[in-house]
């Protein structure tokens, strides 16, 4: 029995990322009795039980079962073995991703409490991590700060803490205060910014990565997840310098590393949204391998840059190549039929796309369709549409609704519209000011009036344009007006057009390699 036991303990380690194996041994387990108590077996065997016990909840949890390693916890409770400082954290990680367990994690923290195991820093980082996943940031820092000597990855589980949470600003000091940071910290704090809509601080952030002498004497190297990350925001940003980074990152990685599937989709983005489609369909053609995102970003790339039959024959040539198109896919393709006014392919693909290729249409597919069929002036049938989804639509679908309602001066629909509009965007100015417009084209200049007036009773005011440029060797963002506002806070950087053309041509700096 006991060479059994051990043999069984054997296989169980060996094959904890083998789902279907795992599964196998748990079932001779408990066939044979092995998981049940037994009050007069001796110890090494009642600590082999509790050795087995981990082995099964570590490869159910690998292999994607969270429920059933949840349940096998609970027989380990409920059969007396105790559970050791191996236990919890694969059992606290699947607690994480339990979200129909909301106090799981609280009471298995309470668990390690009472068994005297919480100094183990893989149960401390697990735990920061747990809070962290449910947006209890008091209950993250407090496992943190109770931890003697925090290791470096438990610091990187509280940066991310930290940043997932929003605040960067406490991330950034806890940063500075670890002595021998690694490439995940560096880039937790990157993809922190760019989590934060803070992209021009990503950048800079990068850039200071790129100067510091850990990564100038190799000790650190940039991973594809910090190259992506700054990638991103690169793209999220606009104006000229921002591109120009993103160029000077595309070539350090031609000259020190390669374009991973990930980093190549980013590029292909980037470019994409920047205008340079050359420069996308470059970046395409030399990527060795190529996913699902990565054909996704060039079809939008064609898509966004007045290549919509191209856009369409890549759709084609992805299906033919094997790949299965997903959700953003039909989203990107469905963009190009209305933008290059392919009616009756956008409405062909928009109707088969749940029995050709799985998908159920979401919100973002019925906004293009609308938008496909209001540039093409199918006023009725979009109303239709709108009317007959299965789900109220949001302000995306009635937005590009009523825009199309002004091109082709349909008043009566647009009212109808627009006020359901108002209705979800009640503080947004640019509703009103469309459906203000499309009553004064058609001379209804009271409705106009009245709409206006409006936005100035409800206090709603236009938000700014803001645009990105080096300035003090970093990328800012600058707020365009025509006269500088007072009333906006000091920290806010304010130019007339004439003051900024000044402020660009005078520190226009490179500030990466």
């Amino acid at each position: 029995m006991s060479h059994s036991h051990e043999r069984l303990l054997q296989l169980a380690q060996f094959c904890i990322k083998k789902p279907k194996q795992i599964k196998q041994i748990h079932s001779i387990l408990i066939t044979n009795g092995y998981l049940l108590h037994n009050p007069n077996a001796p110890s090494s065997l009642k600590w082999k039980r509790t050795q087995i016990f981990n082995a099964l909840i570590r490869g159910y949890h690998c292999g994607g079962f969270t429920h059933k390693a949840i349940v096998l916890f609970t027989h380990m409770l409920g059969n007396q073995a105790s559970p050791n400082s191996h236990t919890f954290p694969p059992i606290l990680k699947a607690a994480t991703a339990a979200t129909f367990l909301p106090h799981l994690g609280t009471a298995l923290h309470s668990q390690a409490y009472k068994r005297g195991i919480l100094s183990d820093p893989f149960i401390g980082t697990t735990l920061v991590a747990l809070y962290a996943r449910k947006n209890d940031i008091a209950g993250a820092c407090k496992v943190f700060d109770e931890m003697l000597q925090p290791g470096l990855v438990a610091c990187n589980a509280m940066l991310n803490a930290l940043c997932t949470n929003g605040d960067t600003e406490t991330a950034l000091c806890l940063f500075d205060s670890i002595p021998n940071r690694d490439v995940v910290s560096w880039t937790t704090i990157v993809n922190g910014f760019a989590l934060n809509g803070k992209f021009g601080a990503a950048i800079n952030f990068f850039a200071k990565m790129m100067r510091h002498r850990d990564v100038l004497y190799c000790l650190v190297k940039p991973n594809e997840a910090t190259y992506v990350s700054v990638i991103s925001s690169c793209a999220k940003l606009d104006g000229k310098p921002a591109l120009d980074f993103g160029k000077q990152v595309h070539g350090y990685l031609v000259v020190n590393g390669s374009l991973g599937v990930f980093v190549g989709t980013s590029l292909i983005d980037l470019y994409g949204k920047m205008g340079c489609l050359n420069y996308s369909i470059n970046v395409f053609k030399v990527m060795i391998s190529k996913e699902v995102c990565t054909w996704n970003a060039m079809i939008s790339s064609l898509a966004s840059n007045g290549r919509e039959k191209v856009a369409l024959d890549m759709f084609d040539k992805m299906k033919i190549e094997g790949l299965k198109p997903n959700s953003i896919t039909l989203v990107a393709v469905l963009i190009a039929c209305a933008r290059g006014k392919f009616v009756r392919e956008g409405l062909e693909l928009f109707r088969s796309m749940s029995d050709d290729f799985k998908v159920e249409p979401v919100m973002e597919h019925y906004g293009c369709v609308i938008d496909l069929l209001g540039r093409a002036g199918h006023l009725q049938e979009a109303a239709d549409i709108i009317r007959n989804m299965p789900f109220e639509p949001d302000a995306s679908v009635l937005g590009a609704f009523l825009g199309a309602c002004r091109i082709h001066g349909a008043i009566e629909l647009g009212e109808e519209i627009g006020r359901k509009l108002l209705k979800l965007q009640t503080q947004h100015c640019g509703q009103y000011v469309l459906l203000s417009s499309i009553n004064a084209e058609k001379g209804r200049w009271s409705h106009a009036f009245d709409l206006r007036k409006e936005i100035t009773e409800a206090g709603i005011q236009k938000i700014p344009a803001y645009i990105c440029a080096v300035y003090n060797n970093s990328i800012r963002p600058f707020i365009l007006m025509k006269k500088a506002a007072n009333e906006l806070p000091v920290k806010t950087r304010v130019f007339t057009v004439d003051r900024f053309q000044k402020v660009i041509n005078a520190d226009a700096t490179t500030i990466f390699l």
